[in-house]
């Protein structure tokens, strides 16, 4: 049972931090990103940053986060399993176990569970979104476990001094093939520095295969104060899914009919809820920050065997304290110099009630973590970055159905990483990063392992090189990356069992481009390039398994100005190893695939009324397959919507 103290706590920190400082209220400035989790001027934002704003989510016409972090974000996804709209996002080509090699912030908390699941994003109305950040590349610095492929930022809360005063809002209304409808309407009010705002949303789908049904009730709500030198404030969000789970399918039976399912009966549900309370204070040269969050999550899966039902129920909680300070001040020369420290608390429980397991899991953990960045030559943009973190987790772990206790103890684990940057032309930036990071096991790897140790941490030392060249209307920019992994975790399908890998290496290359092509006009394209294999041990040499060597995303946008918009997107991605493909040798490999998708959209007074259509070509397809062209899961075939907005 967890303690109410931290949410009273929360309460507290929002009313009274109002009172407790009298600076002078600092002028509006501009924000792209919090990379140092604190609102950085451009000069400051992390190499390798990608920003997708509020307009261009809307313009896109994207109904969830997921989606707008994979359509324009470039992010590869993998369909999901249970009919969510939440597919397993995967920075850096780490296959399966993308999502637990990048870590998921929202507004400053982590949510990542400490399990084989992926962060759920679908929950977080898509109205109530203020940015979202992806920053690829090692960042266990400032993030913790779990960040070598990158980290996510979604940004929703809105600072009530510099927003709009009145009452607006919105509602939203859509419908589709595959029986899809989506209903939202959200409200904001802002009273000079008092700010509330609402969301509620209800989406139901029928989605492209047998048994695929997801229904989604969501509800968000946030009130915040802005005051002399910072702003504080409480956000709630509850969320209740209800999905049909259509199961894999065979080669022969995809072919035949990838609509189909062999599990007609399967279903499951997850509830969520969550409560965040943050704080913001500036005191001279110094800022204070501090979020104070607590998250609930209950699911149950039911799985029938013939005649037989099987039920598990996973009853997870996890509590979250992250206070941490900047001091971003101007040294001599005109040398601007920021230096973050910070504390990350975090605890974490899963209670399992199955018919094999009556497990109850824990994880705490405590770091600390230093950052200091000098911008030392303004003329050129020359910036030096250094950082370190320390973490601590304690772990514990017992099943009263299959006794003993396999999974307890404590370990320690370093990040640190260097970066700096450096106009050398007018038009021409280079960039350079190097670090180590780590990824801890999960309670369901450690509870699934090869041996009767548990599993090593994964430690990886991360190098990259860029180079970005051109302005605001035509920019490309360029990274080749470099990941050398030491006890990879992931799940061997030859010993049946979660294991530390030999040493592995992701390697690729990153580009990103942006272009004003004519008046109203502006194209995006999005390509990385990972070659990922192993490079010792009896599969030196091997690709790695699900992980596709490129995957390109590209957009066309055109915005004219007399209330008529459009948007047009592209995505391949190439051919990868099937999921159980170790050795490489199995006769075929997973199909590359394109997919289009487009809308229009017509403004008329506060009305918007939009066509939209995914995957345009109906191509048939398939992301995931856990074995050798065998455990197939289809991925979504064509759907048109039209849909309908009002603002006021």
């Amino acid at each position: 049972m967890i303690s109410k103290k931290p949410l009273a706590l929360a309460c507290a920190i929002a009313v009274s931090l109002p009172f407790a400082v009298h600076a002078d209220e600092p002028a509006p400035t501009t924000v792209v990103i919090t990379g140092s989790r604190f609102p950085s001027a451009e000069s400051l934002e992390p190499i390798g940053a990608t920003v997708i704003t509020r307009d261009e989510i809307r313009q896109a016409g994207v109904n969830d986060v997921n989606q707008a972090i994979r359509k324009i974000g470039g992010v590869f996804g993998r369909q999901s399993l249970d009919s969510s709209p939440d597919f397993a996002l995967d920075l850096r080509g780490f296959g399966t176990n993308g999502p637990q090699n990048m870590v998921i912030m929202v507004d400053g908390v982590r949510l990542n569970e400490n399990e084989l699941v992926s962060s759920v994003l679908s929950t977080i109305p898509i109205d109530t979104v203020e940015r979202i950040e992806i920053t690829r590349g090692g960042s266990s610095v400032l993030y913790g476990e779990g960040a070598t492929g990158g980290v996510i930022q979604i940004v929703t809360r809105k600072d009530p001094r510099y927003a709009q005063a009145g009452t607006h809002g919105s509602v939203f209304g859509e419908a589709g093939q595959l029986r899809e409808r989506d209903l939202r309407a959200s409200l904001a009010h802002v009273a000079g520095k008092l700010s509330f705002d609402a969301a509620v949303a209800r989406q139901d789908n029928g989605n492209y295969r047998a048994n695929s049904d997801f229904t989604q009730n969501s509800l968000s709500a946030g009130v915040q104060v802005g005051y002399t030198g910072g702003r504080a404030g409480i956000r709630v969000e509850s969320a209740r899914q209800d999905s049909r789970l259509p199961g894999a399918l065979s080669m022969a039976q995809f072919q035949a009919n990838p609509r189909q399912t062999q599990t007609p009966n399967d279903f499951g549900s997850l509830d969520t809820d969550r409560v965040n309370a943050f704080a913001e204070v500036r005191v001279g040269e110094v800022d204070l920050a501090a979020e104070l969050s607590h998250r609930e999550r209950d699911a149950s899966l039911n799985y029938f065997f013939g005649p037989d039902l099987s039920v598990t129920q996973y009853d997870g909680r996890q509590t979250q304290f992250s206070p941490r300070a900047r001091w971003l001040h101007t040294l001599d020369g005109g040398m601007l110099n920021e230096l973050v420290a910070g504390i990350d608390v975090i605890d974490w429980t899963r209670k399992t009630v199955s018919s094999y397991s009556l497990s109850d899991a824990s994880q705490k953990s405590k770091a600390v973590y230093l950052r200091d960045e000098l911008r030392f030559d303004p003329a050129h943009d020359g910036r030096v970055a250094l950082g370190v973190r320390r973490e601590i987790f304690d772990k514990d772990y017992v099943d009263a159905m299959l006794g003993g206790v396999p999974d307890n103890g404590s370990q320690g684990q370093n990040a640190w990483e260097a970066q700096g940057s450096y106009r050398v032309l007018p038009q021409l930036e280079l960039t350079a990063r190097a670090g180590q990071s780590y990824r801890v096991a999960n309670v369901d790897e450690n509870s699934f392992r090869t041996s009767l140790s548990l599993l090593k941490v994964q430690t990886s030392h991360d190098l990259e090189f860029g180079a970005s060249w051109g302005d605001a209307a035509r920019k490309v920019s360029a990274r080749v990356f470099q990941h050398k992994l030491d006890n990879e975790i992931f799940y061997d399908p030859t010993a049946f069992a979660n294991t530390n890998l030999d040493p592995t290496r992701r390697r690729g290359v990153e580009i990103d481009a942006e272009a004003d092509l004519a008046a109203g006009w502006r194209a995006t394209a999005h390509l990385q390039h990972v070659n990922a294999k192993f490079t010792e041990g009896p599969n030196a040499g091997r690709e790695m398994v699900l992980v596709p060597k490129n995957v390109l995303t590209a957009r066309l946008n055109w915005l004219p100005g007399n209330g008529q918009s459009a948007d047009f997107g592209a995505q391949w991605v190439d051919r990868q190893r099937y999921g159980s493909d170790f050795d490489n040798r199995c006769a075929a490999t997973m199909p590359s695939y394109v997919t289009f998708d487009a809308r229009y959209a017509v403004k008329l007074g506060p009305w918007e009324v939009a066509v939209n259509g995914l995957n345009l070509a109906d191509r048939h397809y398939f992301s995931y397959a856990y074995g050798c062209q065998s455990g197939i899961y289809p991925s979504d075939g064509r759907q048109l919507k039209l849909s309908a907005r009002y603002d006021f």
